[in-house]
């Protein structure tokens, strides 16, 4: 029998009620693991980590209200000790960077054996990072990467949500030609030829979310 003081306390937040049902019940056939508390957005989480003090929380990075890396960023600006594990089915290699930038100690995706996931838990728990090989090499590949502009990420959101280059020149208050350049420049580093191949792109690497 694991003493009290030996218990790992975890806090779930997760948008899917039936995931963080699941996921609770997975983690409590574990002898030392124990779910404290289950958040439904990231406003809740920030909550629920100030009344019951985890030892680790399992982190979606979209979720309603405010997401998961503004979470992360909250809690981990008021509490340095937070030790936050990333649990999405999200794999784009900007969704990994930010989270990761943020302040979480780990990244997994929801296809993860459960053995896995407990040995990122209890791995995070001692102070260390859990990595697992495929996060890597994307995290790899977005740091070597081109990265967009605070502009250009703008026109990319925009492109997005359906606009065209007069609309977007509108929205921004800039020329067309000026758009025109801005989504050359996205082509180039994004490595596609079009405008549709840039928004499919930038939504599966997480740069934009709907």
């Amino acid at each position: 029998m694991i003493q009290q003081s030996n218990m790992i306390r975890v806090l779930i937040a997760d948008d899917h009620a039936i995931m963080r049902q699941g996921l609770a019940a997975l983690l409590e056939q574990e002898p030392d693991l124990t779910v404290v508390a289950k958040a439904s957005n990231g406003q809740e989480a920030l909550t629920m980590f100030r009344q019951y003090q985890p030892d680790v929380t399992l982190m979606d990075v979209r979720m309603p209200q405010m997401d998961g890396v503004e979470a992360i960023t909250a809690l981990c600006t008021e509490f340095e000790a937070a030790r936050i594990v990333v649990f999405t089915a999200y794999d784009g290699d900007e969704d990994i960077y930010r989270g990761l930038r943020a302040g979480a100690k780990s990244y997994l995706l929801k296809n993860t054996e459960p053995d896995e996931l407990f040995l990122a838990i209890r791995t995070v728990v001692s102070g260390k990072k859990y990595i697992p090989s495929a996060v890597g090499a994307k995290l790899a590949d977005r740091l070597s990467g081109p990265e967009l502009s605070d502009r250009e990420l703008e026109v990319i959101r925009l492109i997005v949500a359906g606009k065209s280059n007069s609309e977007i020149s509108k929205v921004l208050h800039i020329s067309e030609s000026t758009v025109k350049f801005h989504i050359n420049n996205i082509l180039s580093k994004m490595g596609v030829s079009d405008r549709t191949q840039a928004a499919i792109a930038a939504l599966k690497r997480g740069i934009v979310s709907l």
